[in-house]
């Protein structure tokens, strides 16, 4: 029977990635017989555009039924004032939700090739492999209340709420303890203990389930700590685990130990490893249309579908193996471009990969 893969390329530089991360998962398909069946629709601006609201029921429902989906970015200026319940990052956070899309890994890898984009020294980031596990559906992106108001003597006031319950950060503690046990048996947990009482209770729980992993070096560490130490020395870090708005901003700053956010994927699994893949960044509205921007991010997150959602670990390997022989040729997008190297766009890029995969 086939497998359904839903294609939401988004909005920006979201269709021009997407359409070379989809030439280079139809190769893939067809090189490995992966029987793939590939279909379409629209998240974010562009659903707002076409019906009405950034996440469509219909689109949800579709969702649900595929066994995995491919995210490309959303949100621009385009949108910014229109109702913020209908603002396009509105629905990114609940497809997240109603998917259960809890588990968001996000790998900071640096290839040797791109030693010299880093803006960090190569001795300090040569050989980085880091994993940041970030909880993606609690905290305070979700949490309620949320408000804007107007106090009396008319001043404007917000505020957020950031809750987290102790099922939550048990879940995303296994996450993060699995992911050591099959790396180095090293795992950093991140909070802001010695303030929030959220982080409080999240340190508590962390503690608990490392019980259960007596083979793995659990640390902790506050965030703002956690964000110097990364660009101290970041190789300390193998396997990180944090609450939703700390691990966005953290694995923001980590993109750029490996001199570029453009070469950052993700995945973003429910209990069953069903998943939504996407790209670290965002839809870089200023550049979309240009051809310029890095696909290589989206194609990456090509690999990390078919070695999470579907166990299909050769053909995994194989996209990361191409991806690595074109950075061999001295291909560069304009974000990781260095001395020495030729700077081409966003489908000559993709390019590169599908021949380099079709070679393998």
């Amino acid at each position: 029977m086939s497998k359904q893969i839903l294609i939401l390329p988004g909005d920006g530089i979201g269709p021009e990635i997407m359409a070379e991360a989809v030439k280079v998962l139809e190769v893939a398909n067809s090189k490995f017989n992966l029987g793939f069946e590939l279909s379409f629709d629209d998240l974010g601006g562009a659903a707002y555009d076409r019906y009405g609201v950034p996440l469509a029921d219909e689109t949800l429902e579709r969702a649900r039924a595929a066994d995995a989906i491919l995210l490309g970015a959303v949100g621009g200026p385009k949108w910014d004032t229109i109702d913020p319940a209908l603002r396009p990052e509105r629905g990114l956070l609940k497809i997240r939700s109603e998917l259960g899309l809890f588990g968001n890994l996000r790998p900071a890898i640096l290839y040797p090739q791109l030693a010299q984009a880093s803006t960090l020294k190569p001795e300090v980031v040569s050989g980085l492999d880091i994993l940041i596990v970030r909880e993606l559906t609690g905290g305070i992106y979700f949490g309620k209340p949320r408000e804007r108001t107007t106090l009396e003597n008319g001043e404007r006031m917000a505020f957020d709420t950031l809750p987290y319950s102790e099922s939550e950060v048990r879940r995303i503690a296994k996450v993060g303890f699995d992911m050591a046990m099959v790396r180095n048996k090293k795992l950093c947990s991140v909070d802001k203990a010695n303030v929030l009482a959220s982080s409080q209770l999240w340190r508590e729980v962390v503690e608990e389930v490392a019980k259960d992993y007596p083979e793995v070096e659990l640390s902790h560490m506050y965030v703002d700590n956690a964000a110097m130490q990364l660009v101290r020395a970041p190789k300390q870090f193998d396997v990180m685990v944090t609450d939703n708005m700390f691990g966005d901003i953290l694995s923001d700053q980590a993109s750029m130990l490996t001199g570029s956010i453009g070469m950052l994927p993700s995945a973003s699994l429910d209990v069953n490893n069903k998943g939504m893949y996407e790209p670290c960044h965002g839809s870089a509205p200023d550049i979309a249309g240009q051809g310029i921007a890095n696909p290589l991010a989206t194609i990456l997150s090509v690999s990390m579908m078919l070695r999470y959602s579907f166990a299909q670990v050769a053909a995994a390997d194989a996209i990361e193996q191409a991806v690595s022989q074109v950075l061999d040729q001295g291909l560069r997008t304009g974000d990781i471009l260095s001395e020495g190297c030729r700077k081409v766009g966003t489908v000559e890029m993709g390019d590169a990969v599908v021949a380099a995969l079709k070679n393998l």
